[in-house]
């Protein structure tokens, strides 16, 4: 399942330009209304203002969501703001100088002072302004990427519901017990209760997004029984785990997904037995088989796997791991522990 790509965060150049244009028109009127009017003066007023707004602005765009992605902090008072300002005030004292001396004909007087106090405010209004649309922004991120990841979930379990009530694996256990009862095989009654108690783990896991391990293997050993009665010695689970793995949490039914995975993509017979082998290594769970591979395979979609691999990323936030060599075929779940915070 693809993820879309977060949205870069961007400011309508339009917004900017008009801004910035109409706000070196303001500061130009007062120029404009004096009685001793001149003409170079207000020009030399907008040109200031026009270009300090859109410098600022473009600055501001820039650092407020590199600061934020390189410390990780969202607060409006932040060092950030600090340097902005001192940027600010340099840059409106070169403007000002620029004008002055290429106006030197002209007695500007304390415009310098006046200049500066207008770029400090101007800074500090496109400052608040970018940072509120940034926030913004990123708040609507967080929103999306809960959105998709609970999407991706819901799939994940609808997936997981329909594999859960195969039609052909019923199929096969009433085959099988219709045989089993048809041979009057001591067997049956035991059959006939381990496939009632895996359904009944069904229907009480399928609202759960996690459960102890303890309680996956309970579903995998009624699971087996059904599995062994069907294939005979052509199916051989082997188990090893210890007490604290027993302890993690694990997806419902992801090792009889696994199990059943291996099972339609393999032989199983008793000239060519499917050995899968479960155990505990490095904080993964391993489930590792035989690759004997069935010379008419059912087509491969990879939905099983991915996902077991999207729940993962949604419980815990790790991939799982898929190894394929010529002989074997492993794939290793990250063991998920108890947080005592939740």
């Amino acid at each position: 399942m693809k993820t879309k790509k977060s949205i870069p965060f961007k400011i309508s150049k339009k917004l900017i330009w008009i801004s910035s244009i109409s706000l070196g028109i303001l500061t130009s009127i007062p120029k404009i209304v004096e009685h001793h009017f001149i003409l170079a003066e207000a020009i030399a007023d907008f040109i200031v203002t026009t270009c300090f707004s859109l410098l600022i602005w473009y600055y501001n765009s820039y650092m407020i969501p590199a600061y934020t992605k390189k410390t990780g902090k969202r607060e409006v008072i932040s060092l950030q703001l600090f340097k902005g300002l001192i940027v600010g005030l340099a840059l409106m004292l070169v403007l000002s100088l620029i004008q002055y001396y290429a106006l030197s004909h002209l007695s500007f007087g304390p415009n310098i002072l006046m200049y500066e106090v207008r770029g400090v405010l101007i800074n500090l209004t496109f400052y608040m302004f970018i940072h509120l649309l940034y926030q913004t922004h990123l708040n609507q991120q967080v929103v999306q990427e809960l959105e998709r990841s609970m999407s991706a979930n819901l799939a994940a379990q609808y997936e997981l519901l329909k594999q859960q009530v195969n039609p052909h694996f019923l199929f096969n256990s009433l085959n099988t017990l219709k045989y089993m009862v048809e041979t009057k095989d001591e067997q049956a009654t035991a059959f006939i209760l381990k496939l009632a108690d895996f359904y009944r783990f069904t229907l009480g896991s399928l609202k759960l997004n996690l459960l102890p391990l303890r309680e996956e293997l309970a579903i995998v050993d009624a699971y087996t029984y059904l599995l062994k009665a069907r294939f005979e010695d052509g199916f051989n689970l082997q188990q090893q785990f210890n007490a604290a793995s027993c302890e993690t949490f694990i997806p419902p039914f992801t090792l009889q997904l696994l199990i059943e995975n291996c099972i339609k993509h393999n032989v199983v017979s008793l000239e060519k037995p499917l050995n899968i082998h479960m155990y505990t290594e490095n904080d993964y769970l391993v489930i590792q088989n035989n690759r004997q591979l069935k010379q008419i395979s059912e087509a491969s979609t990879k939905l099983g796997l991915e996902n077991i691999n999207q729940r993962y990323l949604h419980l815990s936030e790790k991939e799982i791991v898929i190894e394929e060599t010529n002989n074997t075929f492993t794939v290793k779940l990250p063991l998920i522990y108890e947080n005592p915070n939740n």
